[in-house]
Parts: structure tokens; sequence; C-alpha cells
């Protein structure tokens, strides 16, 4: 049996540097964090390393005490291992800058490591106990890195709510990987996704319920989001891992435990209505903040419940390309967002936009669609027909620029605008298909194939397009009543969340008082 020896390297060369630093934990600790950075190099090497044995070797799988703690070398794993160790490197290297002088730079830097080396052994996890193991140890180690200024109290109270967050995640999977014992006898993914195809029993429903509720929790899902969006107090490098690695785990937990989920019509009905609601509420949210790393938290959220809609609408391989993307952009936006201000302040002001009336967004999203339906018949002609699920999503992608082909059709709009806003409407149709068909080249043989749309699948297929197209008008017709008196005062409401993290905040209070008697 071949054994993932080079992607399973990765994370333990990163974890024993993260040891020697408990011996040099304060400022300026020599040649250490060049070291921290070669480890991390190291990592990508060996993870790189790791895909070439795929290539080459085909899967790999390893286990110790039978299936309990196991790891396994495939398309998906060989993938997240390879983008968690590139991550890693570039986070590390901006670290040894940023973290200079600071009178705990070798303890940051060792925090760092394990947080790394502990996402690298999760997205190889093969089993239910390992994924546990590494959700608790980046729980514990990303509350030290939240508490690296212990003194401020915006840390500790986001430190706080992470933990409880996390560890009740961390809860939910531990309750679900005892139904699933009792039901099937196992611990092991591979064996749990292939027992599912034969139906759940109703303690495996259970069990699934409590998997999604795991991942909710941990991709910061609507109500529970204001823990992603309170950690901006820790330094800039930990926001970066945090946002482009870490909250990821959620969506990792959904897809290697794919089977389960699609045996549950609930589940995946949950998925698409909670990820919708996300994320529709963290992009309207993130509209209306003026600091950057706030607004890119925002993001993140409306992000996060993207993936969980695709997860539901059972397009596995496109929500795992939405997590390597959401990666790379986001580790780049956090790291570059200091010099934010000083690009915006060097860029020319723009001129009036062109304000659409109601004819010209119709008529735009008409054209929008239009467009897309001919991509779509060319890559069916072409490549094969999609499922229902895939042309829906690629819809509400399309109403993403319709507002700017708006814009282009409006009276005042140049004649320049106008070609550029349908260039980019047909480039974004064009687009969506060639990295749908990447995606399921890559991993469609290692994930469950879309649900055959019935009933159920229609109509949630209908609600997303619906909420999502009524958001795009919404936002295609702003310049019409964005300076109306009455938005001045929803602007603010907006600007806050609704205030739902306030009665989260108080919710935790009343918790502990509780607690305490």
């Amino acid at each position: 049996m071949t054994l993932p020896v080079f992607s399973l390297l990765s994370p333990l060369v990163v974890l024993s540097m993260a040891l020697v630093f408990t011996r040099h934990t304060g400022r300026r600790p020599g040649l250490l964090p060049r070291m921290a950075e070669a480890a991390t190099l190291g990592a990508l090497g060996l993870a790189l390393g790791g895909a070439l044995q795929l290539l080459i070797s085909g899967p790999a799988n390893m286990a110790l005490m039978g299936d309990v703690l196991a790891v396994r070398l495939d398309a998906v794993s060989a993938t997240m291992t390879v983008l968690v160790a590139f991550v890693g490197w570039v986070v590390v290297r901006y670290s040894r800058s940023y973290l200079d002088g600071e009178a705990r730079e070798g303890a940051f830097h060792g925090w760092m490591l394990a947080a790394l080396a502990s996402v690298l052994l999760l997205v190889q996890a093969a089993s239910l106990p390992m994924l546990i193991a590494c959700f608790v140890a980046i729980g514990l180690v990303m509350r030290q890195l939240l508490l690296f200024y212990p003194d401020r109290p915006e840390a500790r109270r986001a430190a706080a709510k992470f933990s409880l967050v996390w560890g009740a995640g961390d809860a939910a999977l531990v309750l679900a990987t005892l139904l699933l014992v009792q039901s099937y006898g196992s611990v092991s993914l591979a064996v749990l996704n292939a027992a599912a195809a034969e139906g759940l029993t109703p303690m495996g429903h259970a069990a699934v319920a409590l998997v999604v509720l795991s991942a909710v929790f941990k991709t910061a899902a609507f109500p529970l989001h204001g823990w992603l969006t309170e950690v901006m107090e820790a330094p800039t490098p930990v926001s970066a891992l945090l946002h482009a690695g870490i909250i990821n785990a959620g969506g990792m937990l959904l897809i290697v435990t794919s089977g389960l989920i699609q045996a549950s019509a609930g589940a995946m009905a949950a998925l698409v209505m909670l990820g919708g609601l996300t994320a529709l509420f963290g992009a309207v949210v993130m509209l209306t903040q003026s600091a950057v790393k706030t607004a890119l938290a925002w993001s993140t959220v409306a992000q996060m419940g993207f993936m969980l809609l695709q997860c539901g609408l059972g397009l596995w391989a496109l929500a795992l390309l939405h997590i390597v993307a959401h990666s790379l952009y986001k580790a780049h936006a956090f790291l570059s967002s200091g010099g934010a201000i000083q690009a915006v302040l060097a860029v020319r002001r723009p001129g009036p936009i062109a304000a659409p009336d109601l004819s010209a967004v119709g008529k735009s999203f008409a054209l929008a669609l239009a467009l897309y339906a001919l991509v779509a018949l060319g890559f069916a002609a072409t490549l094969g027909p999609k499922s229902a699920q895939a042309l829906a999503l690629g819809a509400i992608l399309i109403f993403g620029v319709a507002y700017l082909v708006a814009q282009g059709l409006a009276d005042a709009a140049p004649k320049a605008l106008t070609l550029r806003t349908l260039a980019a409407s047909l480039g974004a149709a064009v687009a969506y298909f060639a990295f749908h068909t990447l995606a399921e080249a890559l991993w469609a043989a290692h994930l469950p194939a879309p649900p055959v749309a019935g009933p159920l699948e229609w109509a949630l297929i209908v609600l997303a397009v619906l909420s999502f197209g009524g958001v795009a008008v919404a936002q295609a017709l702003f310049p019409l009543w964005a300076h109306h008196p009455a938005t001045a005062g929803l602007r603010v409401h907006i600007a806050n969340g609704l205030y739902l993290n306030a009665l989260l905040d108080r919710a935790i209070g009343g918790l502990r008082v509780t607690l305490k008697h």
C-alpha cells in the first residue's frame, strides 16, 4: 500500500519549527524567523511532492489505531495541502517584517506555525477523530493569536466569542461522530460516505444535521457571524491566515463529508437557504463599511455564505474551486490592506456614474441573460450539458455584472462604457463555464455528482435565483434612490449589521452570568 509520505511530512516540518520557538518567545529571536520562513517553504515543496506522487502513483492513505487516526492523499487533499502551504509561506514571510521588534515576536511565530501545521493536517484527515483533533488544535492556537495583545478589551472579547462559537462547532461534530459510530460502526470518511449512498438511518439524519451545524459555526454563517468581524484586533497576518485559510475549514468539513450531506434533502435545503441569506446579508453590509479590514471581513461572511449555497446545490467541485480562489484573493487583500488608502488617493477621481432608469435595468438584465444563454449553449454543444444547479448558479453570478450593463445602457452613458459592460457580461459567462469545466476535471471523480433536480431542488433553485436577482436589481437602481433622506438612517442600521452582533454579545454575557451563579 502506498503511503502519503510527502504530504504528511509537510505539517510535521512546520510543527517541528513551531516547537523550537517555545524556547525563544521574546523580541528578535535571532535567525529563527528566517528559519520559520524556510520551514514553510519546505512544507510547500513537500506538498508539491505529494501532488507529484498522486500523479505518478495514484491515491494513498495511512491509518493508525484502525481508522481512528487516518490521513489520505487524493486530488482534493493534494490541492488543499498545496494551497494551505503556499498561503502559509506568504503569511509567515510577511510576518517576519510585520512583527519585527515586538516584545513577544518569537511566541507569535511559534503560534502561527502551530496553526499552519494544524490546518495542513486537517485538509489531509481521513477520519472524524482526526478532523476533531485538528479542529480543537486550531481553536486553541487561534485563541492565543487573537490574544497577542491581551491588554486590549476588544481583543479579549473577540477571542472569547471565537472560542465559544468554534468550540460549539467542535461539540456538534463530536456528537455527530458518536451518532455515526452508533449507526454505521466506523469513523472512516470513505466508509461513511459510501454507506450513506444506501440511505441514512434516523440517527444518521441527526448526525448529518449536527455536521451541518458544525460547518455553519465554523464558517461564520448568519446569525453567528459576529466573531469574524471582530478579530481585526489581532495583527494583520492573523487576519490573513484566518480569512484565507482557517475560515474555509467549515467548507472542507462539508466537502469531505459530501456523501453524507447529499443523502439528506433537509441538510441540502438548509445549506441553500442559510448560505444564500448569509451571502446576501454580508454583501449588503460590506458596501456600507468605511474601514478596509472590516469591509474585507464582511466580504468573507458573504463569500462563505455563497460557498454554503454551492454545497447545498450539490456543486461540490465548484465549492472547492471557490475555496481556492477565495483563499488566494483574501490573503492578498489583507496583506496589502495597509496601502489601500494610498492607492485610493493615487487614483483620479472618477466621473459621474450613468444613472439607469427602470427601462435600462430591464434591458440590461435581459441582455446579460441572453449572452449567458448563448455561452451556455456553446459549452453544452461542445462539452455536454450542465446540471440545473450549475446553470442556476451561473445565472446568479451573471446578475452580479448585469447592473454594470445597466450603466452602459443608460441614456447618459458613453459608447465606450456600453461596450465595456457588454464585454464584462460576456467574459463573466465564459469564465464561469470554463472554470466549472476545470473544477470538474480536477475533482469531480472524488465528489458526488449534483442530485437530479426534483421538486425540492427546483424550489430552492427558483428561490435562490429570485433572491439574488432582486438584490441585483436594487443595486442597479442604487443611483436613483441612494440620496433619498430615508436611506441615511437605513445605512446606519445596515452598517451595524442590524445589531445582530450586539444581541449575540448580550446572550454571551447572560450565559457567563448564569454559569458564574
